[in-house]
């Protein structure tokens, strides 16, 4: 409506004639315009919403008719890369089609993200991967996608904290000693992780905030070769994941300094310390997460949300995630949802706090 103007319906619309008279060639010209319902477009609307509601239970039972792939944006032998494995095999199992692992490391895990990103959001591609592209975006380097737009969160599949390992032949074996050490040699003691703008590369720099010192940064690429690092002694300690270091602890190349989270996991044994428990106000965990393209129909995204957290929730799965370091975390995706904007809140004020830099 312009200035009280009426705009005229389709020309090319043709009424029946009985809506116009007997007349059979009148034109439409002529022919009186039948009043524009208001109601039409609305019952149409209601209807098709009707029609997508009953179709995405049909969608959920179908799906999947074909092998999915999860994509790990790291190499093999990490605990995203572990974690991926157990829960696919079990999960290929629930949903009869096979689950196949793609390791598509590099860019601190962005590169793998981005191709889940960018993937059709058919619930056929899916990612499994720690959360630091949406928890710490400021540390990796420039992503081609948008974390918070192009993926959608399904579930957390893992959570647990990190391991500070030394060498056996380390002059320090506890947290007050390694800190004593790095005080008498200020920016000498190297510690090892698996990557520049890692969470394990935050929990070091916090680690030394708290600790008064100053540590020398080694990145490597990925956390079992940041670990091998510590047992070939090429550095002195590192920040690894459980899953990384626990083969190099139980072979007894490494020795266990402390745990980074708050909270004790069930698989530590009680002579491995937190940091909070050596007088060292430091709360980091690791958590790997599930997520699928966005856009991916709600039904799909609720039946692996379903699945996941039912397999997460098995003794026989969860004793064989704590056999390679692994806690399992089987929360809702609205749970996951929550936890990721106030990680990413807590993580910020973290690396202000650090002044950590990652060259991107």
């Amino acid at each position: 409506m312009i200035a009280g103007r009426r705009f005229p319906m389709h020309a090319g619309l043709a009424l029946p004639p009985a809506a116009c008279g007997s007349s059979s060639d009148r034109s439409l010209r002529s022919c009186p315009r039948r009043p524009f319902r208001k109601g039409a477009i609305g019952h149409a609307i209601t209807s098709m919403l009707v029609l997508l509601l009953l179709a995405a239970p049909a969608l959920a039972q179908t799906y999947p008719t074909k092998p999915i792939r999860m994509i790990v944006p790291y190499p093999a032998g990490g605990v995203a890369d572990v974690s991926a494995r157990i829960v696919a095999q079990k999960l290929g199992e629930s949903l009869g089609q096979q689950v196949v692992i793609e390791n598509r490391a590099g860019a601190s895990g962005t590169l793998g993200a981005n191709a889940v990103a960018k993937a059709a959001p058919d619930g056929y591609t899916l990612l499994l991967s720690p959360g630091d592209f949406v928890t710490m975006p400021t540390l990796l380097p420039p992503m081609t996608f948008d974390p918070d737009k192009d993926l959608v969160p399904i579930t957390m599949v893992s959570r647990n904290p990190l391991l500070l390992v030394a060498n056996t032949g380390a002059a320090f074996g506890n947290v007050k000693e390694l800190l004593a050490a790095a005080k008498a040699n200020p920016g000498h003691i190297a510690y090892s992780t698996p990557g520049n703008g890692t969470i394990n590369h935050l929990a070091g720099e916090w680690f030394a905030i708290e600790g008064g010192v100053k540590f020398l940064h080694v990145p490597y690429r990925g956390g079992v070769a940041s670990a091998n690092g510590v047992a070939a002694g090429d550095v002195p300690f590192g920040v690894v994941s459980p899953s990384s270091g626990a083969a190099l602890v139980d072979a007894g190349k490494v020795k266990v300094i402390a745990l980074t989270g708050a909270e004790r996991p069930s698989f530590a044994p009680a002579d491995w310390p937190t940091l909070a428990e050596s007088g060292i106000p430091v709360d980091v965990v690791l958590w790997n997460g599930l997520f699928a393209p966005a856009g991916t129909p709600p039904a799909i995204v609720n039946k692996l949300d379903q699945e996941v957290g039912r397999i997460l929730r098995d003794e026989g799965v969860r004793k064989l995630l704590n056999a390679a370091g692994i806690e399992a975390s089987a929360i809702s995706q609205a749970a996951f949802v929550e936890l990721i904007h106030k990680e990413a809140a807590r993580y910020t004020r973290i690396i202000e706090k650090t002044g950590i830099r990652v060259e991107r």
